[in-house]
């Protein structure tokens, strides 16, 4: 006799079936919720860090690198031409003004100086000569001068003595006629020495000024002339550091040929190279420091080189007040240089956040500080160590700055 089989109930039938469904549709709603909805990352508070909104004072600045330099340098140049004899300061000498750096050598300039001198001292033997003829001749003349006057004197003399003779009866017409006649003469002839003694003095001395200023040119050509043996000693045209000589011993140099490099070191510059985003920015005499040894030095723009060049453009910064004591040339120095005046601002110190949003949004903690959700923000300016915050913050709440590149495509941390 058949035993009659009891059927299993559909859920005991079917079971393998409906798990396996019940966990396709669990899949399926896991992979809804996470295209539709926000997902959830639990995540270590200890590896984040959190900066809190703040409204303070924003300033908006640029941290670039400047190397110092000189603020002046200078080409050493030879005055004279010549054969390099001695050098005297090695590179790197720090000189005073004057200081000798080298020295030439130029037997033809020696030998032309020395004809000159020579000139000069039959220049000065010929004009020696000359004065003491115009003496001499002067001499002559107030001699003769003085020799016409006296004979017209006597002349005088005789001449009224003839006349009273004349007069009493003594001598004749003709005697008297004659000595009218020889004082007459005699009287012209010295008004005209007198003259040409007059015009003579005027004379002498003409030609004396002309005779000695024709001297003093010769002996200051001369004087020139002596000068450029002293320009054979290249010396130090001011204070400075002699960076380099491009010269050796023997080496023959021209004239205005370079022989080496001088530098302040008195006076530094800093110098600079700044993106061309700034360039309508940066102006003459905007403010900047640097911080050196834990103390600042503050600085102005002073040169400004519009041109660009690898979408840079460079700068030129000089001390206002003090300079650090042990600065170096072509060392590099850290700038801050001030864009404006600092202005109120809600503000949150830079994170890597910004690299991986945009700046467009962050992970906003809740008051509890166990949980962080997406926010949309506004981002404005910023400067190396901060973010000005335009919208979606407000003064007190606290962000996560760090870590975004482990959050993927999360829309709520859970802080643990």
């Amino acid at each position: 006799m058949d035993i009659p089989i009891k059927k299993k109930p559909p859920v005991v039938r079917y079971k393998y079936y409906i798990i396996a469904g019940a966990l396709f549709a669990g899949l399926l709603i896991y992979l809804l919720a996470t295209s539709v909805g926000g997902t959830k990352l639990r995540y270590d508070s200890e590896n984040l860090q959190v900066a809190e909104i703040t409204q303070g004072k924003f300033l908006d600045y640029l941290d670039v690198e400047g190397i110092a330099n000189p603020k002046l340098t200078i080409k050493v140049n030879s005055l004279e031409a010549g054969t390099v004899e001695r050098i005297v300061a090695d590179d790197g000498a720090s000189l005073t003004k004057g200081d000798t750096i080298l020295i030439l050598s130029n037997p033809e300039l020696v030998r032309v100086i020395g004809d000159e001198q020579d000139d000069l001292e039959k220049q000065r033997i010929s004009h020696e000569e000359k004065s003491l003829q115009m003496k001499r001749k002067s001499s002559e003349l107030r001699r003769t001068t003085m020799k016409t006057v006296y004979d017209l004197e006597r002349l005088k003399k005789q001449y009224h003595l003839d006349k009273e003779e004349f007069e009493i009866g003594i001598k004749s017409k003709a005697q008297l006629d004659v000595a009218s006649d020889d004082y007459n003469f005699n009287q012209k002839n010295a008004t005209i020495l007198l003259e040409e003694l007059e015009h003579d003095s005027l004379m002498n001395v003409i030609q004396t000024d002309l005779m000695q200023n024709d001297l003093k040119r010769e002996e200051k050509r001369f004087g020139r002339s002596k000068d450029r043996l002293d320009n054979l000693i290249v010396r130090a045209p001011m204070d400075g550091q002699l960076s380099f000589i491009s010269v050796i011993p023997g080496e023959r140099v021209g004239a205005g040929s370079n022989i080496g490099e001088l530098k302040t070191i008195e006076e530094i510059k800093l110098s600079t190279k700044v993106s061309e985003y700034y360039i309508d920015r940066i102006s003459l005499g905007l403010p900047a420091t640097i911080t050196y040894q834990n103390e600042k030095y503050p600085l102005k723009i002073s040169k400004i080189n519009p041109e660009i060049s690898d979408r840079q453009f460079a700068v030129d910064l000089v001390f206002i007040d003090k300079k650090p004591d042990n600065i170096r040339i072509g060392k590099s120095y850290r700038l801050q240089i001030e864009l404006g005046q600092p202005e109120d601002a809600l503000i949150v110190d830079k994170g890597n956040f910004y690299q991986s949003t945009g700046g467009q949004w962050v992970f906003k903690l809740n008051e509890a500080g166990n949980k962080a959700v997406r926010v949309p923000i506004t981002i404005g300016r910023q400067n190396p160590k901060q973010y000005e915050i335009i919208e979606g913050l407000q003064a007190g709440d606290k962000i996560v700055i760090s870590g975004y590149d482990n959050f993927g495509e999360a829309q709520e941390l859970i802080l643990k």
